[in-house]
């Protein structure tokens, strides 16, 4: 479930929000993300990785600095120091809101920034950066050139990534303003950097510099073949997922209570502003995604509902194989069952129906694995299709559809 909010900076500025949470809607922890310069919080990289995070039971705020996005203020006022501000005050509001936040997680320029905020706030258990310079003027060579003309003008125009922003000598200046290094050294909290060997924008050698001056407990992830922005879904992903594992590590396990179903077996919550097709599942004890493949306009977060449904076509059939086999006292050691579920014409199947058309077929294949006959798999056959649920979906059921308030 995605939460729109607004914060009011120090600046009296209204920083716009999202905090995201997970599938049953009880964060265990709370964490918040930094984008990089000049981004903002809609980038799908910053997406991918705080929709994994809640998978693995955080709460997470990802929101847009001052000038940058939706949220108010000039771009000339969203120097380091006041990324840093932002983040201090987005800390506070869930503090009063919610819960303090342990956990911060920062993109090239966002990542230097999580690290001095993290070394301001006493709630945060441990820092993750993702392609961050090792010194917070790194970004300035992207308007080095206009350097000048801003001391001869006070404010000009500068072209950032192909987009144009205003900046200021107190801009400029600001990013000089932090040793970086020197709060890394006293940071003393665990710090997992991740950064791409062959990242042409932050260079490599950042992550070797900050992991130098970093103390124990740090780790270092190589993202491989990653650009620098994440542009691929699956470096993103998995970003997210080595942080939501990595973390654990420095925080106690603790009991994740669960939605409630209103009395049903299970709900499902699909935010139509935020997501396409990635819709929240949650039983009693349970929860899990769905989605739909890119390839129909999907994010593939999770199984596709159809997928759902073999799924449970399948474990429903290999249960019941198990049960069975331990009744007769047969060698079924293993159960594979192998699903797919297409629609196909009933000529294909030639199928003699009185009004030819595409039907739902779904295919079930066997492997069974023991000390069996052919007369004792001939009948385990014939049980994969009296399980429950091949039953139900092999029968007429009936659906009883209420509109709630």
């Amino acid at each position: 479930m995605n939460t729109k909010l607004k914060i009011e900076n120090r600046n009296g500025y209204e920083l716009h929000a999202l905090l995201e949470l997970p599938a049953n809607q009880k964060p265990s922890q709370y964490a918040i993300f930094a984008h990089c310069f000049t981004c903002n919080s809609t980038l799908n990289a910053v997406k991918n990785i705080s929709r994994a995070l809640t998978k693995h039971g955080f709460g997470v705020i990802r929101f847009d600095f001052t000038g940058l996005g939706r949220s108010e203020g000039a771009f000339s006022e969203s120097h380091f120091s006041s990324n840093i501000n932002d983040l201090l005050d987005v800390s506070k509001y869930l503090e009063t809101h919610y819960k303090a936040p342990s956990l911060l997680v920062g993109h090239s320029l966002g990542g230097a920034a999580v690290i001095v905020a993290a070394s301001k706030l006493n709630t945060i258990k441990a820092v993750a950066t993702i392609g961050a310079p090792a010194t917070s003027n790194h970004v300035t060579h992207l308007f080095s050139h206009s350097v000048a003309e801003v001391q001869e003008k006070g404010e000009v125009e500068v072209h950032i990534g192909g987009r144009p922003f205003k900046i200021n000598q107190e801009f400029v200046d600001d990013f000089g303003k932090t040793d970086l290094a020197e709060i890394t050294k006293n940071l003393r909290k665990p710090l997992l950097i991740m950064h791409a060997p062959f990242d042409e924008v932050v260079g490599i050698e950042n992550a070797h510099k900050l992991y130098h001056e970093a103390h124990h407990p740090k780790s270092f992830v190589s993202l491989d073949q990653a650009d620098h922005l994440l542009s691929n879904e699956r470096d993103s992903v998995y970003a997210g997922n080595m942080i939501g594992t990595w973390v654990q590590r420095y925080f106690e396990p603790a009991d994740n209570d669960m939605l409630q179903t209103g009395g049903e077996q299970l709900v499902a919550h699909l935010d139509i502003t935020e997501n396409n097709f990635t819709t929240q599942l949650q039983t009693k004890k349970h929860s899990f995604i769905a989605d739909e493949p890119v390839s129909v306009g999907g994010d593939d977060f999770g199984p596709s509902p159809y997928e759902y449904l073999n799924a449970a076509i399948a474990s429903c059939t290999v249960m019941t194989l198990k049960l069975y086999a331990e009744r007769k006292k047969w060698d079924l050691q293993e159960v594979f069952v192998y699903i797919s579920h297409a629609k196909k014409h009933s000529d294909e199947l030639q199928l003699d129906v009185e009004e030819p058309g595409y039907l739902d077929h779904i295919s079930k294949k066997l492997k069974f694995v023991g000390n069996l006959d052919d007369a004792q798999k001939k009948r385990l056959k014939e049980i994969a299709s009296k399980c429950p649920v091949h039953k139900t979906v092999a029968g007429e059921v009936i659906f009883d559809t209420e509109l709630l308030e």
